[in-house]
């Protein structure tokens, strides 16, 4: 039977697992809520929050039941948080939450208030104890492939190291899940060299934390667990007095001792290889006798790429200017 009262699902992203980094949301929202359910590691770490609350502690793998007791206590006009180490939108209970939700009938106009509260991933977590290295492009995998087919990741994996990307690994391995890692490790292989940095990271701002530095080619040796994330560097990231740091480009533009642009550049505006430049030049090249395909193989992007920005009329860079105008920053 239905409460009188609304019921509330709050999605909660505690951070990395210490109260000092987590939002003032989410403490509110823990407070406020009747019920707060999670798995039993991450209810350990809001335990003093839970004085005079109904807790339901529940294992790895039961996230559906998770979201389902939520549900059920929300539709008996319960407030509820439901709680995520991390964000509830990353790797967390947000998906699993709104796939019960809708399996069940329910739309954002339902009785049941639905609210998403964000937290520190351990992607963010986990930068802030290396250094910087995610000041460029980066991404997040996770290894595990008790939802997801091993070829799936395999191919991301691929895209990647090939793409140049700063990658974070979750869930990396586990007591049954020992080869991932090591799949990982050869498939980046085939792209970085063997010196790229790696950070491993394991209980970012818990009390058994650790920090290891190392490189890709001994990545797959070190103290790695479900707990660990892995920080693998791009082309550029390099490792300085303990601390790992990834370029944001700015010494492609600037003498960063003076502060003034490099030959060829302007303040304000794309690089001279940026889309305006190397779209400049591609038509030059093509002008020249380059075709699409050996252009293609030449910058390592799809022909039908390159032949659809052949076809098209050389653009201008309308925006960069006001752009960093408005930014204050050297973009």
């Amino acid at each position: 039977m239905m409460s009188d009262s609304q019921g509330k699902i709050m999605l909660v992203g505690i951070g990395p697992g210490h109260m000092d980094h987590m939002t003032q949301r989410a403490l509110a929202a823990i407070r406020e809520a009747d019920v707060v359910v999670g798995y039993v590691t991450y209810i350990k770490l809001v335990a003093e929050l839970l004085e005079g609350k109904e807790v339901v502690r529940k294992g790895m793998t039961e996230e559906l039941d998770r979201a389902e007791l939520a549900l059920q206590a929300a539709r008996a006009g319960k407030k509820v948080a439901l709680i995520s180490s991390g964000d509830a939108g990353v790797y967390g209970m947000a998906g699993p939450t709104y796939e019960v939700l809708f399996q069940a009938g329910w739309t954002p106009e339902d009785d049941v208030e639905v609210e998403i509260v964000p937290g520190a991933s351990a992607i963010n977590a986990c930068a802030s104890l290396v250094g910087a290295p995610l000041t460029h492009d980066f991404c997040s995998i996770s290894l595990s492939d008790l939802l997801t087919p091993w070829p799936a990741i395999a191919r991301r994996l691929d895209a990647a190291a090939a793409a140049d990307f700063v990658v974070a690994l979750y869930n990396p391995k586990s007591g049954r899940r020992s080869q991932q890692i090591v799949q990982a490790q050869a498939l980046f292989l085939h792209h970085r060299r063997a010196d790229t940095p790696v950070a491993i990271v394991k209980s970012a701002y818990r009390r058994r934390q650790t920090i290891e530095f190392t490189t890709l080619a001994h990545m797959a040796e070190c103290d790695i667990g479900m707990l660990s994330t892995v920080i693998i560097g791009n082309s550029h990231t390099f490792v300085r007095d303990g601390l790992m740091v990834t370029p944001r480009g700015y010494e492609n533009k600037y003498d960063l001792e003076g502060g003034s642009t490099l030959e060829g550049e302007k303040r304000g505006r794309s690089l001279s290889t940026g889309l305006v430049g190397w779209t400049q030049n591609l038509h030059a090249d093509h002008a020249e006798g380059a075709s699409a395909a050996e252009l293609a193989r030449r910058h390592g992007l799809p022909q039908a790429y390159i032949q659809a920005v052949l076809d098209q009329p050389l653009p201008g860079d309308e925006g960069a200017a006001d752009r960093a105008e408005a930014t204050g920053e050297l973009a």
